[in-house]
């Protein structure tokens, strides 16, 4: 730990370079056009010093100076604060609020069954697969209401769902034509220069073998 902290003069941000929860934290970082160093780790190998700041053992872990923060959301949200412009979080309490529980309902409704989809055995996966593209045809309202999710502007909130449905392809997730608006919603916040920024060499050598699967 005390290696990991003293070695660092400027915010440092370590990643799984494949890993969904990392790659959300990275498009916050590259949002807010924030000066910090990213540094890539197989989540399967991480160094014991690291292991010491995060006592669950898992990726992104976020130093910035003497302060050290692990689990993804918690970092968005300290990116979101400690770098306040552009905002990503509505100013007002009762709409941030919202944003928070919206969040929350993203992760553990959405993102534990992409969980299961890559890490787990293959009946409880292929469950999960048709779960989460249920899940996604039942909110088509949701992405239908405004440009982004719930929103008119770009928010924390896309910050959390964009690396999710970005890979829904690469995983056999393909959602049926009637679910367009979403297809479309994926291109449009996927296209934002800071998403491609955030994108690892990894990352995008897995888009172009599925690009070129598809061709």
């Amino acid at each position: 730990m005390i290696n990991a902290l003293n070695r660092k003069s400027i915010m440092t941000l370590f990643a799984d370079p494949m890993c969904h929860y990392s790659h959300r934290t990275r498009f916050i970082l590259c949002e807010k056009s924030a000066s910090a160093d990213i540094e890539y780790i197989d989540s399967a190998e991480l160094p014991e010093d690291l292991q010491e700041l995060n006592p669950y053992g898992t990726l992104p872990i976020l130093i910035d100076r003497d302060l050290a923060l692990f689990n993804s959301r918690i970092i968005m949200e300290y990116l979101d604060e400690r770098f306040p412009h552009p905002p990503l979080y509505p100013i007002d309490p009762v709409s941030r609020a919202r944003s928070r529980l919206l969040i929350h309902r993203i992760d553990q409704d959405w993102y534990t069954l992409l969980d299961d989809v890559i890490n787990a055995g293959e009946k409880k996966a292929a469950k999960a697969k048709k779960l989460l593209r249920e899940n996604l045809i039942a909110a088509l309202p949701l992405f239908e209401a405004h440009k982004h999710f719930l929103s008119d502007d770009f928010t924390l909130v896309d910050g959390v769902l964009a690396p999710l449905l970005w890979r829904l392809p690469f995983y056999g997730i393909e959602l049926p034509k009637e679910a367009k608006v979403i297809t479309e919603y994926i291109e449009r916040v996927t296209s934002r220069e800071t998403f491609q920024e955030s994108m690892s060499k990894e990352e995008q050598d897995m888009l172009e073998s599925y690009l070129l699967m598809a061709s």
